[in-house]
């Protein structure tokens, strides 16, 4: 299936260079179906890279699966050390019902988290009825949905950054 969308627009960080090197962002990985979310983490960081983060900005956290991103998510906010959380995962349909379960919850769980706690998160985590779509969103390319996570972070943080509390 071919794209019907375009991909966002390359991030512009504006006149303020001060902006990129404020930032911390902190990245929580499910670690289920390792080969598609490792890809995943590793295009966000790269795509955050491009934009001007060092390193040392991004902090990486995993957890076991989709379904305990949210608590993670929750503990970070709660230390209001990052100014935005990315949450990467894969959830791949099977022969129950909990691949709707599993998917479900965690969406609403991290919604919850960045509501109470006022701080945006990042939902890459995906939901696909088999391996090969998976596989396809988690590519070695720039369709691969963490370099998305990052264009979206670093435009939902820009967005932000114009409207004061």
């Amino acid at each position: 299936m071919r794209r019907t969308t375009p991909l966002p627009p390359p991030f512009e960080p504006g006149a303020d260079p001060a902006f990129l090197r404020r930032l911390r962002i902190a990245l929580i990985r499910g670690d289920y179906n390792p080969e598609i979310t490792r890809s995943l983490e590793e295009k966000c960081i790269e795509g955050l890279q491009e934009a001007g983060l060092r390193r040392d900005q991004i902090t990486c956290y995993s957890v076991p699966g989709c379904f305990e991103i949210p608590i993670l998510a929750q503990r970070l906010a709660a230390q209001k050390l990052y100014d935005i959380v990315i949450a990467l995962g894969a959830v791949i349909r099977g022969e129950t019902f909990h691949f709707e379960l599993v998917a479900q919850e965690c969406a609403r769980g991290i919604m919850e988290v960045s509501l109470k706690y006022d701080i945006p998160i990042i939902f890459e985590v995906l939901a696909t009825y088999n391996r090969r779509d998976a596989l396809r969103r988690a590519g070695n390319n720039r369709l691969n949905k963490g370099f998305e996570a990052a264009r979206a972070a670093l435009a939902t943080l820009t967005a932000l950054n114009r409207v004061k509390k």
